[in-house]
């Protein structure tokens, strides 16, 4: 059982986490605006975190442990690294159409996605989440929807890319009692940042020039977002209960809007921000209902 100062500390560092996380998407449209194709900065990113973990991987490899003789999942990981690919990719080319507080709270609807899946997949799914979906729709509405009833073309492409996030997750929720998280990262990491870079290759042009200019947002995202927040939600959530690592990590959405405007100086409409709070209220109920349900009948 974790002391009061040990899950304080573990909540902060969550927190730390939600910041980080938020704060790359201003990052990802700065890269951009540099000179570097979405592809091109996401080769760059996600192997600059795989380059991060591998002290890590080798720190935790010198430790002895009972699954170390179990069989590696290789089909598994590297699926993840496609799902993980085209989630970033969605999420990228979309930034080039949408402001920071967009992409992140409609990204965010990964939290509905999870369960949406596994209802379809005949899980049983509690009321709460129709709940949320409502909440998100109407939300979703207010940020995104045009006068003539249409969708932002950038927040259609987080809106997909969401689900793919939530296929990453639930790929690694199926992998995670099997092999080390931290190897898994490595692989997936590794795998989104060859076929980001063979997209790069294929589709658009660079320079030596635009990589320098981008670098430090490129360094942001990859080392800081992929790298260090990655392994800190691994550790924290492992000392940290549910609901309240829930909220916390929810509050990423709040965080790029908040760092698109005091970066970015990208201000939302008083509509926006309405549909920001039901969005994020709507991701909230999803999470948090369905655990204090629990609580309240552990039987």
């Amino acid at each position: 059982m974790p002391t009061r100062a040990t899950l304080l500390k573990h909540k902060l560092l969550l927190l730390l986490t939600a910041v980080i996380w938020g704060a790359s998407f201003p990052a990802q449209q700065i890269g951009m605006e540099k000179g570097l194709g979405p592809m091109s900065f996401n080769a760059l990113r996600f192997a600059l975190g795989a380059l991060t973990l591998l002290p890590l991987l080798y720190w935790i490899r010198r430790k002895p442990s009972t699954q170390d003789s179990q069989p590696f999942p290789w089909i598994g990981s590297l699926l993840c690294g496609f799902f993980l690919f085209v989630a970033a990719a969605l999420q990228q080319i979309g930034l080039l159409y949408t402001s920071c507080a967009n992409g992140g709270f409609i990204t965010g609807f990964y939290i509905l996605f999870v369960p949406l899946i596994g209802f379809f997949f005949g899980q049983r799914s509690p009321k709460s989440l129709w709940i949320g979906v409502l909440l998100c729709l109407i939300g979703l509405y207010l940020l995104s929807v045009t006068d003539q009833f249409k969708i932002e073309k950038g927040d259609l492409l987080m809106l997909i890319c969401a689900f793919f996030w939530a296929c990453q997750i639930l790929m690694i929720g199926h992998l995670s009692d099997r092999e080390k998280p931290i190897l898994i990262a490595l692989v997936q990491f590794t795998a989104c940042a060859l076929l980001s870079g063979l997209a790069a290759i294929l589709f658009e042009t660079f320079s030596i020039r635009e990589m320098i200019d981008a670098s430090w947002a490129v360094a942001y995202a990859g080392i800081l977002s992929v790298g260090v927040a990655f392994t800190l939600q691994v550790v924290c959530q492992k000392h940290c209960p549910p609901a309240p690592a829930a909220i916390i990590m929810s509050l990423e959405a709040v965080f790029a809007a908040l760092t698109g405007f005091l970066i970015l100086e990208q201000i939302l409409s008083t509509r926006a921000i309405l549909g920001c709070i039901l969005c994020f209220i709507g991701m909230i109920v999803v999470q948090i209902l369905p655990m204090s349900k629990k609580k309240a009948n552990p039987a």
